[in-house]
């Protein structure tokens, strides 16, 4: 038995660790796909958080003087204008602001971390659990070839009458 939830445990992981190195792969693929599409301000904007202080994107920022949102959109239009992609745009955007201007953190270095870890924490906490329940399931380990079971230990009789009468009384 134990052995079984260990070598699902290992396959688990394994799957885990797949995904997680073949992850930059399949982001290359979705950048030559934005690169293909047209970039449109609105795809940029959702990708880039507003720094006024109101916590949303450049996009739905609903303050009509936003000293940052609203320079900002007129700043992506002429940037498409010129023939810049989303990625570069937003690449430019990173550069002079850091990745707090980014609406989601990057999946790359200790954000790869950041993005990974509660599924690994699940998988570990959800093995954990299994093993738990899988001792507690388990049958007692067996005697060992000639050897005879101990009796329960008894009850000393006069406790025993002292109890019954205790019981008898509360009636």
């Amino acid at each position: 038995m134990r052995r079984r939830i260990a070598k699902s445990m290992f396959t688990i992981v394994a799957v885990a660790g797949l995904f997680v190195f073949l992850s930059p792969e399949l982001k290359h693929v979705s950048r030559e796909t934005f690169a293909a599409e047209t970039t449109t301000n609105a795809q940029v904007s959702q990708s880039l958080t507003c720094q006024c202080g109101c916590g949303l994107t450049v996009a739905n920022c609903n303050m009509p003087t936003c000293s940052f949102s609203v320079p900002t959109r007129i700043e992506i239009d002429r940037m498409i204008g010129n023939g810049m992609g989303r990625a570069q745009i937003i690449a430019y955007y990173r550069h002079k602001y850091g990745e707090k201007v980014l609406s989601a953190p990057t999946t790359e270095g200790f954000n790869l971390l950041a993005w990974t870890m509660p599924f690994i924490a699940l998988v570990v906490g959800g093995g954990l659990i299994v093993l738990a329940f899988g001792r507690w399931r388990s049958a007692p380990p067996p005697l060992p070839a000639g050897s005879t079971p101990t009796p329960a230990p008894s009850f000393d009789p006069e406790l025993r009458r002292r109890l019954e009468r205790e019981l008898q009384e509360r009636k």
